[in-house]
């Protein structure tokens, strides 16, 4: 059993939903990401988003966008963000999904980068731009590493679309709340809700929804049809902000957001 799958079927046991943030790698710098991550796995996260700096980041709004650049001025590379999670994995065993366009990944080349990713121990990894039979050809070989191509969908994918990508989906399904690049907004698209629904006729997998998600309340309503809420430009906003004590930032942040786990004890 995964990490990943392992982690959904204990939230499920318990009765409840999964928290799964998001950082880019070497925003402000790698020490500090790793202290982020570390931080996150104390408090709350289920999975932790680890994303892939890239010059290019067509599907991010304004927010990663900056965050990428600041990483790629600080001349970090995939295998820096390899370097990074293999550290995370020596002290914590929370799953780590890299977040990454396919330029990166093929430039290293796939066997090499599943092999490195899997002693790492990356547990699964999102493509924002490979679809269909890419897709699938993708997920098989990372497959035989026990690595997860995590799937995305939209409010636009097709009811023969979803149960295409379903098909070869693995860890978790990642349904994008709205149409558009990512970015934190005032209120979650109902079409997220439908989404799900919809989703849920192809796959047993569990389903987060991410994209937009910034408040405490849009988690409490995302987790009320989905399984886990992704938080990503919300939190990167944070490090932007604070780019000296980054890491208490964080970890107040999040309190603010899910404030049942700060009730639980956790210590910032």
């Amino acid at each position: 059993m995964s990490r990943i799958e392992d982690r959904f079927r204990e939230l499920k046991a318990a009765g409840t939903k999964g928290f799964v943030p998001f950082v880019t790698a070497g925003d402000p710098d790698l020490e500090t990401s790793l202290a982020i991550c570390l931080k996150l796995s104390e408090l709350c996260a289920d999975v932790i988003e680890l994303g892939v700096p890239f010059s290019d980041p067509m599907a991010d709004g304004p927010t990663i966008q900056r965050s990428s650049q600041r990483a790629l001025e600080n001349g970090v590379t995939l295998r820096d963000v390899l370097d990074l999670a293999r550290s995370f994995r020596a002290a914590s065993d929370v799953p780590v999904v890299l977040f990454s366009y396919f330029n990166p990944v093929m430039s290293m080349g796939l066997d090499e980068f599943a092999g490195t990713a899997s002693d790492a121990g990356i547990d699964g990894l999102l493509l924002t731009d490979v679809i269909d039979a890419e897709a699938a050809a993708i997920a098989e070989k990372l497959g035989r590493y026990d690595i997860d191509l995590i799937s995305l969908v939209a409010p636009t994918t097709t009811d023969a679309r979803l149960e295409e990508i379903c098909g070869h989906a693995r860890g978790f399904i990642y349904a994008v709340s709205r149409a558009g690049v990512t970015g934190a907004r005032e209120t979650v698209s109902d079409a997220a809700e439908k989404l799900v629904a919809r989703t849920r006729k192809f796959t047993d997998l569990p389903i987060a929804v991410g994209f937009g998600i910034s408040t405490a309340e849009q988690v409490a309503d995302v987790w009320r049809f989905a399984d886990a809420a992704v938080v990503g430009s919300a939190i990167v906003a944070e490090i932007e902000k604070h780019p000296a004590d980054t890491v208490a930032a964080v970890g107040s942040f999040v309190s603010r957001l899910l404030p049942s786990f700060a009730k639980a004890g956790s210590e910032l």
